[in-house]
């Protein structure tokens, strides 16, 4: 039997008691308190660290408020790795875009990844540490956000009138920046700056992307190559 063939009676609902109605800016507000205060203890204790009772303590908030808004402390977490997956697919889409050649694009590239991650600040650790974790809420975001980004960075080949780099030397690249965009967030090498980074994403970059013209014009680039002696 279709669901539209079922008659029901139309019950006015009435609201719960003790729960007075809210408007949507304090709901909203209730919402971003709780999913600030869930990114709060993840950087500090990553996701299998993550409970409501030390979100809502987080936050300053009762759990039954909690509850109103979310089921599990992973739901606001997703929120959170959602927007972090977004967070960088739009921000190397923006710097693909403004890009006119390949080494352009290899350079705003870069910058773009590394302003992403300097957004996240504490929680990149735990980030980065999970990506590889079957069991954490972290790692199913890997491969989609992977996805999105080769996606984009082969059709911005084909809109510079150029045949895009195999899938295979792509997805080289991408598991390379995320190992470099790892060493930096680790903290254990002091070689490992930001500056170190940069610099070892577009040599590798220039070399698994480029043309041999593209690797000409890129060795003007200073220090992309180590100096003799």
């Amino acid at each position: 039997m279709a669901a539209s063939d079922v008659k029901t009676t139309e019950v006015p609902s009435s609201p719960r008691r003790g729960r007075p109605p809210q408007s949507e800016e304090s709901a909203a507000a209730a919402r971003a308190r709780i999913v600030e205060a869930t990114a709060q203890v993840f950087a500090e204790r990553g996701s299998h660290g993550l409970s409501v009772a030390l979100i809502i303590e987080r936050a300053g908030i009762a759990r039954p408020t909690f509850y109103r808004y979310f089921a599990n402390a992973e739901e606001p977490l997703q929120q959170i790795l959602d927007a972090s997956d977004m967070a960088l697919v739009y921000g190397l889409q923006a710097a693909l875009d403004r890009a006119d050649d390949e080494v352009g694009m290899v350079v705003k590239g870069i910058d773009a990844y590394l302003a992403w991650a300097r957004n996240h600040g504490p929680a990149l650790r735990p980030l980065f540490a999970e990506l590889h974790d079957p069991s954490s809420p972290v790692s199913p975001h890997r491969e989609r956000t992977l996805d999105m980004l080769r996606e984009r960075l082969i059709a911005r080949f084909v809109k510079l009138g150029r045949t895009p780099p195999p899938s295979i030397d792509i997805d080289v690249l991408l598991h390379a920046f995320e190992y470099v965009g790892f060493r930096v967030a680790l903290g254990d090498a002091p070689d490992a700056t930001a500056d170190w980074a940069r610099l070892t994403m577009a040599r590798i970059a220039v070399v698994l992307l480029g043309t041999p013209a593209d690797l000409e014009q890129a060795l003007r680039m200073p220090g992309l190559l180590r100096p003799e002696g």
